[in-house]
């Protein structure tokens, strides 16, 4: 590796760090100053534990959200300040071209690729389960209908159905319980209870005022009872919409989740898709916000850096603008969740393209 190369990918990852840390006060003394009524009405709650419950985890999501425009603004300023200092002038001049001068900016676009890659699949989705739970108990008002789903119905199989009239997450509790089992069309057995209960410790169901009734092919036979254990193809996370449940979960417990759901013959899972989805290309942007702050920063322009940074910033915000509209239009049933997710990377994918060629020109 050059000195060049050294010099540049240190002014890249400095700045990268220094910028980063400047926004990540900012965002905490902000949320300080939203919630501090709410963690001073929680008595039983300590300096302690909300830095180490809330706040640790608020750096780590917020940082991991941040990156890529602490990246994109690092990039901006630091190769704006060579620029006028005529110092990219003076490396073409020793013939360096303006594709060997992007190589250390490319080193360090995939150091920092390579740690939110790890962030975003590993550590943000435990963080972010801490983080909720906090929120949950201490911050967000108590109300009951929060944690209750109605009218669940979930496939377990090619013919295998539940319902429950409602759910309640804090409880584990559900009423008016029936399980379906069919061969083909017709119904074989049929399970109904009054309340269901998700028992933790042996991971069984307990079905309360339950009833039974087999369809035999020349008659019916029905038990009831008041009290039965039994084992049951799902559990309690299945039947709850929580939108932070796909954010909870590493990627390879996304993975599994997503594979048991389309087994049980759920249809729209584009909302865990597009959260599976971009983890991976949030990461990926790195490179393309990367080669587009280093083309628009590399030429000396009147007015200094105030102008590539009011340009950059624009761009930025455009990029966040049509991600959170792609992860909208992702989630809906009739999408594809994975095009969705990369049109914004693949559109400025090609404005970092057209960059590049129109600098490598010169």
């Amino acid at each position: 590796m050059r000195i060049l190369d050294k010099y540049i990918l240190k002014k890249f990852l400095s700045s990268f760090a220094l910028v980063l840390v400047l926004l990540l006060p900012i965002a905490i003394a902000i949320d300080v100053s939203e919630k501090i009524d709410r963690f001073l009405r929680n008595v039983d709650l300590t300096v302690g534990d909300i830095i180490k419950d809330y706040y640790v985890h608020f750096v780590v999501i917020f940082g991991n959200t941040f990156m890529p425009l602490a990246l994109f603004i690092a990039v901006i300023f630091f190769t704006s300040k060579i620029a006028g200092n005529t110092e990219v002038i003076a490396i073409h001049s020793a013939k360096i071209s303006f594709t060997r001068f992007l190589k250390p900016y490319f080193i360090g676009a995939t150091i920092v690729t390579f740690i939110a890659l790890g962030m975003n699949h590993f550590v943000v989705p435990k963080s972010n389960k801490t983080y909720n739970h906090f929120i949950k108990t201490y911050l967000k008002k108590k109300n009951y209908s929060q944690n209750v789903t109605t009218n669940v119905n979930l496939q377990l199989g090619p013919d295998e159905y539940i319902y429950l009239k409602s759910y309640n997450s804090n409880t584990n509790q559900g009423y008016k319980f029936s399980y379906e089992k069919f061969d083909g069309i017709k119904l074989k057995y049929k399970l109904m209870s009054e309340n269901i209960r998700w028992v933790e410790k042996d991971t069984t169901f307990r079905l309360n005022t339950y009833k039974q009734r087999f369809l035999l092919e020349d008659r019916d036979s029905i038990n009831v009872g008041i009290k039965l254990d039994t084992l049951l193809n799902f559990r309690p996370k299945d039947l709850i919409n929580v939108d932070d449940l796909a954010k909870e979960m590493t990627s390879f417990e996304l993975k599994k989740y997503i594979v048991q759901a389309e087994n049980r013959g759920i249809n729209n899972l584009n909302t865990y898709l597009v959260e599976l989805y971009k983890r991976t290309s949030l990461p990926i942007s790195t490179y393309i916000l990367t080669f587009i702050a280093v083309c628009l920063a590399a030429k000396k322009r009147r007015g200094g850096m105030g102008i590539n940074l009011a340009i950059g910033i624009t761009l930025m915000f455009i990029y966040v603008f049509f991600l959170k509209i792609a992860e909208v239009l992702g989630a809906g049933a009739e999408t594809n969740a994975l095009v969705m997710v990369w049109l914004p990377n693949i559109f400025f994918g090609i404005l970092a393209i057209y960059l590049y060629l129109r600098n490598a020109k010169n």
